[in-house]
């Protein structure tokens, strides 16, 4: 049975490397029936829609989706975001925000961020607004069920894999109240599985590991805010941000998760054929992994392993394509 897939080109460059990605993951053998919708912010300039709570229900009949990338410079900033982003992020309860990192010598870590709460979740306002005397306060939300279940996904995910060590990051000697719920939740979580070493890096110090020694890591669990600088950080260290893969996830699949590269629109270079599509591929890779076809999802990912990491989109796809026609290891 074909994998149901609601593809969200978007703006920019998205629907070139979507494009790509999702002809990569046929040819590895995928079995994919996609349909297209027509959101971003192209869509809001024509007729200011965003994402409609009838085309969210919609999206919730398919197995997964694949974003290319949304955003606009004709559209002011967090139109898009807090309207389709964000809205899919919190109305699907895509709780986990999965970022794979390979490192220039090999090392792979991952980073789990917490996708639905924090700064995010929209808590604050203006007092006096436009004056001298204006107040802006921007709140975080935390709340227990939010954090442990990032923080078991956590540890799950470092129980399969190979070194079984598992780090939070926070800052806990400023951020007193939302630290402290993380590092209890955290602490008492880890009592169920021994198995798992832990450690524990402020936010500031896990940003110089992340440029100086990111070997020290393998699976890193922390907020929204956190976790949003930090696996941009990742994604530079480990290539570019333009090589970064990611995946909302709903783990217990109530909902379809949300797949897309890191990068943004990148409308300077749309439709000139110079976008390089690893990371959408990457991200396909991903998705298939989480619908259950983990062979299909090998195949992607190797054959994105020794292609160039620049040239032209058409130049990047035949380089992989090519790897699978001949079966890269």
């Amino acid at each position: 049975m074909p994998h149901k897939i609601a593809v969200i080109g978007g703006d920019g460059i998205g629907p070139e490397v979507t494009s790509v990605a999702l002809e990569v993951m046929r040819a590895a053998g995928a079995d994919l029936e996609t349909t297209d919708f027509r959101l971003g912010g192209f869509r809001y300039l024509e007729d200011g829609v965003v994402l409609p709570d009838e085309t969210l229900e919609e999206l919730r009949g398919y197995d997964a989706i694949l974003l290319g990338a949304v955003g606009t410079p004709e559209v002011p900033p967090g139109v898009i975001e807090r309207g389709l982003l964000l809205k899919a992020r919190f109305e699907l309860d895509l709780y986990v925000n999965l970022r794979p990192f390979v490192l220039p010598n090999g090392h792979e870590f991952v980073v789990i961020r917490e996708n639905t709460e924090g700064t995010y979740a929209g808590e604050g306002g203006f007092l006096r607004k436009g004056t001298a005397d204006e107040i802006a306060t921007q709140g975080s939300v935390n709340t227990r069920k939010g954090a442990e279940r990032c923080i078991r996904y956590g540890f799950e995910l470092a129980r399969s894999r190979e070194r079984k060590h598992l780090t939070l990051v926070h800052k806990t000697n400023v951020l007193t109240f939302s630290g402290d719920l993380w590092e209890r939740t955290f602490q008492e979580v880890s009592g169920e599985y021994p198995d798992i070493e832990t450690a524990y890096n402020h936010v500031d110090a896990a940003c110089i590991y992340f440029v100086e020694d990111p070997t020290r890591y393998d699976v890193v669990v922390t907020d929204n805010l956190f976790g949003d600088i930090l696996t941009d950080l990742g994604g530079a260290v480990a290539g570019g941000i333009g090589l970064a893969s990611s995946a909302n996830l709903n783990p217990e699949r109530i909902a379809p998760s949300l797949f897309e590269p890191v990068h943004g629109s990148a409308p300077d270079i749309a439709g000139q054929g110079l976008a390089n599509p690893t990371a959408a591929v990457l991200s396909g890779a991903m998705m298939l992994d989480f619908l259950g076809d983990s062979e299909t999802a090998g195949i992607v990912r190797n054959a994105c392993d020794d292609v160039p990491s620049s040239g032209t989109t058409e130049e990047i796809s035949s380089a992989i394509l090519a790897n699978i026609s001949q079966g890269a290891p």
